[in-house]
């Protein structure tokens, strides 16, 4: 090998160590490994740089900002709850997630389905009391096997079908036999794989995927609310129980009572059917609490004054009463009679920690004690130049849904899906158009939509994305080539085993279209020494290019889920292996039965 392969080699050994070793964050390490390899000059820098101008990445981007707008008026939520419901197990969720989410991706590009998925996964560990470890994972194995069975699954098959028309076209001598490839063509091996795959996740994968961490050392403050929501006449809680309904799923939450117009329940609250008027009161932590608060056809129920600005725009604040407020002394009741010069309602109420008796109304308010306000953002101006409270705190990161413009939001998705689907725009180009839809219709702010952005993923895909650039221009990818080939012999069924590990091993280095791309020459020239058919070698490499299971780096959905499902590097290596050996089993059995050499 080359100087400058050997040094690529190092550095590759070095940031995969640091991320299976180390608490290293995964976008420090690639921005170490990146920097490293612009300072040896081990490429040209424009092509060490590609990854941050890459069409892949960049749509990742845009399909975070359509992934909000889908959350952020209740759309994706709302289709969830209907296919999903409230699981009480961890194998029931997945049985009603990972097959659709397969069948899914196998006709629409499966990263949006995923990054939509990602919150509607969030808030179901939250309701239901499930490990997110659990769940987020196989979501982006489902979608990686759900892509494999049709051509226009993801964008690895298509870039196989696209160099196997390129081949024809030039039709050189002593091309081995060469059709171009079918719709189904994958589908032969892949949904076998995919059958197989997704039911080991279900019935054993789970003991190999690690524990979600206590979540009681999670909460950095244990004070406790009292809270009184309102359920709406046209809320989707009407008729579900309590236990079904999932709003005491999170474990910083208790229902203490029902008031049912002039009846009090207390008693069997878990049983109860949930009625239009209702009054649900609940003791809560501050986690729990913005949940409540943030579910759709729940309202606070004491609205004391009127707010001129739209809900959507409101936000949670939790707030100290002082000794000089004009507050303390009175009842809740009588709050409406002040002049106050900001608007607010009052959502919950702490006292020494533990929340106040009775019903909230009728408390009176003593300095020192604790609230949690729905505000709008002239709220905190106007707070400080009063003296009513000593603090004023923005709980961040939680919004209302903007569930009016959830057909909007809808429809501009379905359009970008559509046109995709049909041939008619990239997926780069349909989401811009879509992201920008759901911004012209009000479905979510700029400053959401620049919030859900999860920057730190897409600086690894850049990076891992140009990171390709050394492995080749170092002369590593030939050594490597080189070694595949010198494997494979003169058997075809060994070479076409050889084919696939280095399909799996290239997939999980580098990038999956990456691996498509360099092994194709290899795996031509391998059909065209041994005079044999190049269809077993086309399908095997869409399987194993796509099937990035080992490391989070091979597949953009294993970055996807990554950073939100909190794993370690060795966490996909520890089920991925696993998978791997079950999808190259079914793959290297198959595929020579159905496509004869």
């Amino acid at each position: 090998m080359t100087h400058d392969a050997y040094l690529t080699l190092a550095i590759l050994v070095v940031t995969f160590g640091l991320l299976i070793k180390t608490k290293l964050p995964a976008v420090a390490v690639f921005m170490g490994a990146l920097g490293a390899a612009i300072t040896l000059h081990l490429a040209p820098t424009d092509e060490l740089l590609k990854g941050f101008s890459n069409q892949g990445m960049l749509t990742v981007a845009v399909l975070y900002i359509v992934a909000a707008g889908m959350y952020a008026t209740g759309a994706i939520t709302m289709l969830m709850n209907r296919l999903i419901g409230l699981p009480k197990h961890i194998m029931t969720a997945q049985i009603k997630i990972l097959p659709p989410i397969a069948v899914g991706s196998a006709f629409l590009n499966n990263t949006p389905l995923v990054a939509m998925m990602i919150p509607v996964i969030r808030d179901l560990t939250q309701s239901a009391r499930l490990p997110g470890k659990h769940l987020y994972l196989p979501l982006s194995f489902a979608s990686i096997l759900g892509g494999v069975c049709t051509i226009i699954g993801t964008s690895t098959n298509l870039v196989v079908v696209g160099l196997v028309a390129d081949v024809m076209a030039e039709a050189p001598a002593g091309l081995p036999a060469m059709r171009p490839l079918k719709m189904f063509d994958p589908a032969w091996v892949g949904v076998p794989a995919a059958l197989i795959g997704i039911a080991f996740m279900i019935t054993f994968g789970r003991f190999l995927l690690p524990r979600d961490a206590d979540t009681a050392d999670e909460i950095p403050q244990p004070r406790k609310y009292k809270a009184e929501f309102e359920v709406e006449e046209n809320s989707r809680l009407i008729g579900k129980s309590i236990a079904d309904s999932g709003i005491i799923g999170n474990e910083g939450v208790a229902l203490l009572s029902i008031r049912r117009e002039d009846v009090l329940i207390q008693e069997r609250l878990s049983e109860e059917t949930i009625q239009a008027g209702d009054l649900l009161s609940f003791s809560a932590n501050v986690t729990a609490l913005t949940e409540l608060w943030r579910t759709s056809g729940l309202i606070p129920h004491l609205r004391l004054m009127t707010m001129k600005t739209p809900r959507h725009t409101h936000q949670l604040a939790k707030a100290v009463v002082s000794r000089q407020s004009r507050l303390v002394g009175r009842k809740l009741n009588d709050l409406p009679n002040l002049r106050s010069p900001y608007q607010f309602k009052i959502v919950a109420l702490s006292r020494d920690g533990q929340p106040v008796r009775g019903l909230l109304e009728n408390a009176r308010i003593e300095a020192g004690d604790k609230a949690v306000f729905e505000v709008n953002d002239t709220f905190f101006y106007e707070s400080y130049l009063e003296h009513d409270f000593t603090l004023t705190k923005p709980l961040e990161g939680y919004h209302l849904q903007r569930t009016n413009k959830a057909v909007e939001a809808s429809m501009s998705t379905l359009a970008m899906i559509t046109v995709v689907a049909l041939g008619l725009m990239s997926m780069l180009n349909a989401a811009l158009l879509a992201s920008g839809l759901m911004l012209a219709f009000g479905c979510l702010s700029l400053r959401t939509a620049g919030r859900s952005i999860d920057w730190a993923t897409l600086v690894v895909i850049a990076c891992a994305i140009s990171l390709e650039s050394a492995v080749k221009r170092s002369g590593l990818a030939d050594q490597i080539a080189g070694l595949m080939t010198a494997w494979g012999g003169d058997n075809p069924y060994l070479a076409l085993g050889v084919i696939y590990l280095g399909c799996t091993f290239m997939t999980n280095v580098i990038t999956n279209n990456a691996a498509a791309a360099f092994m194709f020459p290899i795996a031509l020239s391998t059909a065209a020494q041994l005079d044999i058919n190049f269809m077993p070698f086309a399908v095997t490499l869409m399987v194993a290019s796509s099937c990035a299971f080992i490391t989070p780096t091979g597949y953009q959905t294993n970055l996807m889920v990554w950073g939100p499902g909190g794993y370690a590097f060795g966490d996909f290596a520890k089920i991925g292996t696993v998978m791997t050996l079950i999808v190259a089993t079914v793959t290297l059995v198959l595929v020579p039965l159905v496509f004869r050499f």
